[in-house]
């Protein structure tokens, strides 16, 4: 369990980011002016956890961003294939490449690059707790030289809780997360706090690696009523394995983010990674050409809450698709 008063997750429910300016150090800034910088092409070392089709979703839309505020790009791109010791070399090899920007995708990527530079400016994205990882000291006015993007909405939680109770009748719910990755922990005890308000039970079960991931999804199957995956990249990285417990045992499998609704999850009120990569991007390009620093940029949540069904996995998972969801969801086959 993270420890701290004051954690994304909590803040979230009470507090709206406001845009403040403040002054910040050159280096985080970006520096230059906007002429200066108008055919400059920059290198932007990116670095990502492992690889899976949310995080990679978050990189297609920074990328967008840039392109469309016509911004000048190089990446380095680095994936540390899930193992913590590459992802902080990669870290350190960003910083000694000499990088204008660090895109941090994932907890533990923008961890290692904070621990890398404190002078290079770092925007992050699919971080869940940047509060709770020692990212930020507040939402609002980052004094440091990191900003980004969370993939967290305050209303996710208690909405997916909410249809497993009322709509699908269910008592207890799997949670399958890494311990090791702190945004995983910071969601789960959200989630734990949430149940014991609506009265379901929380059942869990930590994995290591994602080779880990089907025997524990296994050892929860015949104790519960529905799985929550939490957007956890150890777990995400190896969905299917858990989908394919969730089939063989005739379970709903519900996550906390829309592409693993179409990888074959039955549900998930979520929010696109394309767009919180997008607002990511459009971040980066205002520091890179000088027009904001980091100070002047709040770490920003998602802006979109939608459930999506898939009605395929419905049919696997054995649920009969109900006539009043269609007021409620968007559908995927």
């Amino acid at each position: 369990m993270f420890k701290g008063k004051r954690t994304i997750l909590g803040m979230m429910l009470v507090t709206s980011l406001a845009l403040t300016a403040c002054g910040n150090s050159q280096s985080a800034s970006g520096g230059g002016t906007a002429k200066e910088n108008k055919d400059k092409t920059f290198k932007i070392g990116v670095t990502q956890i492992v690889e899976h089709p949310s995080l990679d979703e978050a990189f297609k839309g920074f990328q967008k961003a840039l392109e469309e505020k016509g911004v000048k790009t190089k990446y380095e791109i680095k994936n540390a294939q899930g193992d913590p010791s590459t992802n902080t070399t990669i870290g350190t090899t960003l910083v000694n490449d000499k990088v204008d920007l660090i895109f941090a995708n994932s907890t533990p990527s923008s961890q290692a690059a904070l621990a890398a530079t404190r002078k290079i400016p770092i925007v992050f994205s699919s971080v869940t707790d940047p509060l709770g990882a020692k990212l930020v000291k507040t939402l609002d006015k980052p004094d440091g030289n990191v900003t980004g993007t969370v993939d967290f909405h305050p209303e996710a939680i208690p909405s997916t809780l909410k249809f497993i109770k009322d709509e699908l009748g269910g008592k207890k719910v799997g949670l399958l997360y890494n311990a090791g990755e702190q945004n995983s922990v910071a969601q789960v005890e959200a989630v734990k706090k949430e149940m014991s308000k609506v009265g379901l039970e929380p059942v869990t079960a930590s994995v290591a690696t994602s080779a880990d991931v089907k025997q524990a999804a296994e050892a929860l199957a015949g104790k519960i009523d529905a799985f929550y995956i939490v957007t956890d990249n150890t777990v995400v990285s190896a969905l299917e394995s858990v989908i394919a417990v969730a089939e063989s045992k005739k379970i709903p499998l519900l996550a906390a983010e829309l592409d693993s609704v179409k990888r074959g999850s039955f549900a998930a009120y979520g929010f696109s990674y394309f767009d919180i990569g997008h607002q990511a991007g459009e971040m980066a390009a205002q520091i890179l050409t000088g027009e904001k620093k980091i100070s002047e940029l709040p770490v920003q949540n998602p802006d979109k809450l939608k459930l999506v069904i898939n009605k395929k996995a419905a049919e696997q998972m054995g649920i009969k698709i109900k006539p009043e969801w269609d007021k409620m969801a968007e559908y995927v086959n």
